[in-house]
């Protein structure tokens, strides 16, 4: 991660096709194409991957989200439960809608906890949407078990952890609905993109036109097409599209790079006094974007991280003091800043944040140090990482 380090000529083909034929929106122009049409390609092509009848790309992940839960009626005053760990984007594509963020604790997989989501739920719970951070997942079949139970919807934020499995399935199919993000340093790029999938048609119809202005891409015609509903602009580029058709063939080349990296990271700290490392729920693969683990206390933490920045050991992040991926840095979120007027059952619905008790998310994200795993390292360079890693966290650690 993240795939853009290893761009290469199969990335440049499917440039130089869209420019060739100059044709840079997916719609439309069907004489001047040439038979390309990479944002179609790049959605077979992931469908196949991800296991599932339907993918629609779209400009960005946060616009993935926003399309998804549009596409399954959410709007105002219906809440959505998330965690209190994750990007920004999560809260925003519900905010979008006139929907409701109902941030819940995650647990030692980084993620919902499912005792968390289940004293969550109100009469207006529409939605249950576990966010797999770092390259790994929730507990699935716990979070379905809950849907199931409540007649709630389960979509997955795969957006970090494009590649990882659960009990055989590709992370993202397991919801009714699933989102994946392909900016610039994610595991596969478009350099700005994102994409659902889900195997329900009528979401996947209700997708493609709400993402495109409501058109109902009916015929040949653009012009002639109707709005059976109002909808906005969400598209994604012809040349965005191209550079996700090579990097979607790649993404098994790429986690099978960074499972080998993350297995000599991990080996070289495994024994180490006090590391522990993030519970993958049973019947989980990651997709090793990241290695995560746990320190005893959260100072050691703090003090781990700032040791290993100082020694020039780059990518890892300490999200506890982080400003875009935990909650204690949402202030826009949490003291509802706006542009303009908020919806109404926004303002009436959302819990009073400020004064929300998260300790249970503290006492996992203040001991979490996630390290970064690049798809560009040598095996050597891979090794001297682990070294030093090692060195500085001994030093560190609590001895036996």
């Amino acid at each position: 991660m993240p795939g853009f380090e290893l761009f290469g000529e199969a990335e440049k083909k499917q440039v130089q096709d869209v420019l060739d034929n100059g044709v840079l929106m997916r719609y439309g122009f069907d004489g001047m194409r040439k038979g390309h049409w990479k944002t179609k390609t790049l959605e077979f092509a992931l469908a196949q991957r991800m296991q599932t009848q339907y993918a629609h790309a779209v400009s960005s992940g946060t616009a993935a989200l926003t399309v998804a839960l549009a596409s399954a009626g959410v709007g105002a005053g219906d809440e959505v439960i998330m965690p209190t760990f994750t990007f920004v984007a999560s809260f925003e594509s519900i905010l979008a809608l006139g929907a409701v963020p109902i941030l819940v604790d995650v647990d030692d997989t980084l993620t919902l906890d499912p005792n968390a989501v289940e004293r969550a739920i109100t009469k207006n719970t529409k939605v249950i949407m576990p966010v797999h951070m770092c390259g790994s997942m929730a507990d699935l079949d716990a979070l379905k078990a809950i849907c199931k139970t409540h007649d709630l919807l389960l979509l997955e934020d795969a957006c970090q952890a494009i590649g990882g499995s659960y009990k055989g399935k590709p992370l993202g199919s397991i919801g009714d609905l699933g989102c994946f993000s392909f900016d610039f340093v994610k595991t596969i790029t478009c350099g700005e993109g994102g994409a659902l999938i889900t195997d329900r048609l009528e979401f996947y119809e209700n997708a493609h036109k709400y993402a495109d202005h409501g058109h109902d891409h009916i015929g040949n015609d653009r012009g002639a097409e109707t709005h059976p509903f109002l909808g906005y602009n969400f598209r994604i580029s012809e040349l965005n599209a191209a550079v996700g058709c090579a990097q979607v063939q790649r993404l098994d080349e790429f986690v099978h790079i960074q499972k080998n990296h993350y297995a000599i990271l991990k080996e070289a700290l495994h024994s180490i006094e006090g590391i522990a490392f993030r519970r993958v729920p049973e019947g989980g693969k990651e997709n090793y974007s990241f290695l995560n683990f746990f320190l005893p206390t959260a100072e050691l933490t703090k003090k781990a991280h700032g040791t290993l920045a100082e020694a020039g050991v780059d990518g890892c992040f300490y999200w506890y003091d982080n400003n875009w991926h935990y909650y204690r840095k949402w202030e826009h979120l949490i003291e509802k800043k706006s542009l303009g007027n908020l919806p109404e059952q926004v303002v009436k619905q959302l819990p009073e944040y400020s004064t929300a008790d998260f300790s249970a998310s503290d006492h996992w994200i203040g001991r979490t140090i996630s390290c970064l795993i690049k798809l560009g390292w040598t095996e050597s360079e891979v090794r001297q990482r682990a070294d030093k890693m090692s060195e500085i966290l001994r030093g560190i650690t609590p001895e036996r």
